[in-house]
């Protein structure tokens, strides 16, 4: 979560303790092992471990599990409404979105995304045989009020609601655009949604949402080469999907690289560059820009 044991809790709840925000002055290979730790949540909202890549003045990466049965809600200390605009991006697992405000819910499977903007209550629920393990792109970030300072503004929710009773006995169909419900506030985004732009000889880029502030992407490194050197209108921050993802960025030393395989991740401020090009096989990562992406 944006603040924010596997199966099973802690001997104690220690309240409410703000999320590490990792920062970095230069471009950076973040590999996850090396990503900042934290426990989101309580007995009241359930709680899911984080791992938080970056959390800079423009963008906050991170990557949160929910264990098999497991579930996050919200509680007095922990409302899940924030500021921002939220890119949530399935790594794996098969989890319920739920708006408990307009009773909106979403299933959502790997490979899918969902994304919502700014007082957005958001709940989640893992409807999956194995851990569930989401990346979450935030923009604004942390750093800019958006997060626990925003939700503590707002009003608690006191009653949620997983369904939209409006549909019941409308006569509109699954998937039509007649659904009667105001306030659908959750988009999914599936792989076929991508929309689709290609960035050089090595590097084809799947948009899943690209708003104001935030930009987040699919991008399929095929082998055979480097990319050329990429910059953004922001600050970048990586996660690795698939394969092995070579990354070479700028001002560093020589003809230094890193070699990156899934579940690593790395960033880019605004005004670095980066190449990629795919170790072996083909490889993809997760890409978010804020509040720009530019020219790629």
């Amino acid at each position: 979560m944006s603040d924010g044991p596997p199966a099973g809790r802690p001997p104690f709840d220690p309240g409410y303790h703000p999320s590490p925000r990792p920062t970095f002055e230069a471009p950076t290979a973040i590999p996850h092992a090396a990503a900042a730790r934290h426990v989101w949540g309580d007995a009241q909202s359930g709680q899911v471990l984080d791992w938080i890549y970056v959390s800079s003045n423009r963008i906050h990466q991170l990557l949160f599990e929910i264990p098999v049965a497991g579930a996050f809600t919200h509680s007095d200390q922990h409302r899940t409404v924030f500021g921002a605009d939220e890119v949530l991006y399935i790594v794996d697992g098969d989890v319920a979105f739920a708006d408990p405000e307009s009773g909106q819910v979403l299933r959502a499977r790997s490979g899918d995304a969902v994304c919502f903007g700014p007082d957005t209550w958001h709940h989640c629920f893992n409807w999956g045989t194995g851990a569930a393990r989401v990346l979450e792109l935030f923009a604004p970030p942390p750093s800019t009020g958006t997060s626990s300072a925003h939700a503590r503004t707002r009003p608690l929710l006191e009653r949620s609601s997983y369904g939209d009773d409006a549909i019941l006995g409308s006569g509109c169909l699954p998937g039509s655009r007649l659904e009667p419900g105001a306030g659908r506030r959750l988009a999914l985004v599936r792989p076929d949604d991508l929309v689709w732009r290609l960035e050089g000889d090595h590097v084809l880029t799947g948009l899943i949402a690209s708003t104001p502030h935030l930009t987040a992407a699919c991008c399929d490194v095929r082998s055979g080469g480097w990319s050329g050197w990429r910059t953004h209108a922001g600050d970048a921050a990586g996660f690795v999907l698939e394969g092995t993802l070579v990354l070479r960025v700028s001002g560093g030393s020589g003809r230094a690289w890193h070699e990156l395989t899934p579940g690593d991740g790395f960033y880019v401020p605004l005004g670095g560059g980066y190449q990629v090009r795919a170790g072996g096989g083909n490889a993809r990562f997760l890409l978010g820009a804020a509040p720009s992406y530019g020219g790629g």
